[in-house]
């Protein structure tokens, strides 16, 4: 059985649901941590600050990890490989959940992140195959909706259920929940031959192309700054906004809402008109944030910025992961991975950045102008990329997976034209 190469307009194969589920389910493990370290810290022996470290892990897991296990499981089946990376993210966390040592969760998180890394990179893939070329970046979106509803709904109802029932029984439900999504992935997902085609070399020569590290940089730029700005956004909203501390969580609300419709947006008019839909976000994300500094003295105008700023960053997301696999040709495994590593590379040096800004002269107005600045940086690769298009450069995705079928000479033609003049 082989994936569509192309769904009807607005509608979007299952599959992509079923993928769509099991990245809220890693997303929920990736960001849920930060909420119950107080609970895991005194269990496990160790100091708050020191059991932060558990963050640290997960996010090196998916910088370094992603690339590498996705060359790893380059030649398995794409099911396989799905079922697989969430059998080994059962079993991390049925391993915390056992043990008492620091030490041991902290390798458990570590091997999670393997898994998570190598979950996101095939499942971009699978979605953007199965979505055909007229709903890639509509999949991309679906799936990293995924995720933000991960931060949204996923992370409160794990972090109250890890203070009712304690981390370990959080634990255990994460493990069991993976384990039905893998037997979910493993029904709906259909079958398919082992990628003997694809290669680590074709993989690594997908690399060359300079348009696929415009895409990446835009990625690792956009999410910089604005998670510089998130990650600190507390102190802003109860020192300056003057906003109640047990009022925080909605705010935060506000802005999982706000990501939530980037990505839908983004999803929605990224295929047809990518650069007529990333730059001017940019550019709003940018001012957006800049707004924040001077105007964050009331809760009314915080809260709204913070929408905005969520809002309109989040758009170029699932847009510039599209773009990515597309430059990548018929070796997207590799640059997938190498999207999620971006991500999380840009928010681990925006989050630094913000935390010198937080400490300096600036105070809780610092890392907003972290945000702004670095967002600010994300029109440089845009602009590079429809100066590209313009010129005609752009190339449509052609995937060598077996179970991907070629669309007709006519319809390529037709899209290559329109992405390329389409700015």
């Amino acid at each position: 059985m082989s994936h569509p190469a192309a769904a009807a307009p607005g509608k979007l194969p299952f599959v992509v649901w079923v993928l769509a589920a099991g990245t809220f389910l890693m997303g929920t493990t990736e960001f849920v941590i930060a909420g119950i370290l107080p609970d895991i810290a005194p269990d496990l022996g160790a100091s708050v600050s020191h059991a932060g470290l558990l963050v640290t892990a997960f996010a090196v897991g998916m910088i370094v990890g992603g690339p590498t296990m996705a060359l790893a499981t380059l030649r398995l089946p794409q099911r396989l490989t799905l079922v697989l990376a969430l059998a080994l993210f059962a079993a991390g966390h049925i391993v915390a959940a056992l043990t008492s040592s620091f030490t041991v969760v902290l390798a458990a998180r570590f091997v999670t992140a393997l898994a998570t890394g190598a979950f996101w990179a095939v499942g971009f893939v699978i979605a953007t195959t199965a979505a055909g070329l007229a709903n890639a970046t509509r999949a991309v979106s679906v799936m990293m909706g995924g995720l933000t509803l991960a931060n949204v709904v996923g992370v409160p109802a794990g972090s109250l259920a890890g203070h009712v029932t304690g981390w370990r029984g959080l634990f255990w439900a994460l493990a069991v929940l993976a384990a039905l999504a893998a037997a979910v992935i493993g029904r709906f997902l259909p079958r398919t031959q082992q990628r003997a085609r694809v290669s680590v070399r074709s993989e690594f020569r997908a690399l060359r192309q300079g348009r696929l590290w415009l895409a990446l940089a835009a990625a690792a730029l956009i999410m910089g700054g604005v998670l510089a700005t998130y990650t600190y956004i507390t102190p802003l909203l109860t020192e300056r906004a003057g906003i109640p501390a047990g009022a925080v969580p909605l705010v935060l609300v506000a802005f999982g809402a706000g990501a939530l419709g980037g990505t839908a947006t983004g999803g929605r008019f990224g295929d047809r008109r990518p650069m007529a839909t990333t730059i001017p976000a940019a550019a709003a994300t940018a001012l957006a944030l800049l707004a924040l500094i001077p105007l964050s003295t009331t809760p009314a105008a915080a809260v709204a910025l913070i929408f905005l700023m969520a809002l309109t960053g989040f758009t170029i997301n699932p847009v510039v992961t599209a773009l990515a696999v597309r430059f990548a040709g018929g070796a997207p495994t590799l640059t997938s991975a190498l999207t999620t590593s971006a991500y999380n590379a840009g928010i681990a040096a925006g989050s630094a950045l913000a935390g010198q800004a937080l400490t300096s002269s600036l105070g809780v107005t610092g890392p907003a102008l972290v945000g702004a600045l670095v967002t600010g940086l994300t029109l440089l690769p845009l602009i590079a990329l429809a100066t590209t298009a313009k010129r005609g450069t752009n190339r449509i995705i052609a995937h060598s997976t077996p179970d991907a079928q070629v669309p007709a000479p006519r319809q390529t033609r037709q899209t290559t034209e329109a992405t390329s003049t389409r700015s």
